[in-house]
């Protein structure tokens, strides 16, 4: 059995407040992102516990695999335009994918 052929990638996680998700999401179509997923998340950081039940303080997960280059210029808008006002982090991961061209 031969091996199976994978590209290297980022994976671009963001969470952050779910208010933004709409203007958010719009960033991301005008980004050039090809898709993503977005998903509830809760937890506890430096700006206290988050809760995913309350409209008005759900935090979301964004979560994106594209290419370095793209997720690091989506990095710097999401610094200049979000960090100051809201709940925001974000990390890239290195991953190897398949079907590269979906990404």
């Amino acid at each position: 059995m031969s091996a199976i052929a994978t590209e290297k990638r980022v994976l671009l996680t963001i969470v952050t407040e779910g208010v933004i998700e709409n203007a958010l999401l719009d960033d991301l179509d005008g980004l050039g992102m090809r898709g993503y997923t977005v998903s509830d998340a809760r937890g506890r950081g430096n700006r206290g516990l988050r809760d995913a039940d309350w409209d008005e303080t759900a935090n979301i997960r964004i979560e994106i695999l594209c290419t370095r280059s793209l997720a690091q210029r989506l990095l710097a808008h999401l610094q200049a335009r979000y960090y100051a006002n809201y709940a925001m982090v974000a990390w890239l991961n290195e991953v190897e994918i398949l079907r590269p061209e979906k990404f």
